[in-house]
């Protein structure tokens, strides 16, 4: 009986270890989530498909990228704070090959946002809905975005894994 008893405590034990190391501890310093991140899609909820087009003129939608982890960033290169991250969304790249970014940008210039991304070394696709300003797109609307930069890592399968206006928290997940 005291070995039955002893071998289902430490089965317990692993069970408990193993789920706890599968969470990810996403807190970071200064958290503006509680603040800026509060109508994004929740981890857990399909997201929204849409359809943008590249600086080439070449429409994507959601489902081209079935299948992959995607890092989706809405930002735009006026936006003082997407531009202070920028070394860091860049260097996160290079360390995450297996993982798909796009940019959805609110820049109303094309030329500028091409160059813009050349200069920096974002060498990732970066999408628009037909240039227009932040507040007219249904893409802000669909993703609830109203503060930029924003972000969300979506799954193969389409489903949101992380929203948040935080750069290191999907440095974070992305390192789990």
């Amino acid at each position: 009986m005291k070995k039955i008893l002893l071998y289902t405590l430490v089965a317990f034990a692993a069970v408990s270890c193993a789920s706890r190391s599968d969470k990810v501890d996403l807190t970071v310093p200064d958290d503006l989530d509680p603040e800026y991140a509060v109508n994004l899609i929740k981890a857990g909820e399909k997201a929204p498909d849409f359809v943008l087009t590249d600086l080439e003129g070449k429409n994507y939608s959601l489902k081209d990228f079935k299948g992959k982890t995607l890092v989706v960033d809405f930002w735009a290169t006026w936006c003082p704070d997407c531009r202070e991250e920028i070394d860091d969304l860049v260097r996160i790249h290079k360390e995450h090959p297996e993982v798909e970014f796009v940019g959805i940008s609110f820049d109303t210039d094309p030329e500028k946002l091409r160059t813009f991304t050349a200069e920096h070394g974002m060498d990732w696709l970066q999408l628009s809905e037909g240039f227009k300003k932040w507040k007219e797109t249904q893409v802000s609307e669909a993703y609830g975005v109203k503060w930029i930069p924003t972000k969300y890592v979506i799954s193969p399968r389409g489903k949101v894994l992380l929203s948040t206006v935080m750069t290191e928290k999907v440095e974070k997940f992305l390192n789990r």
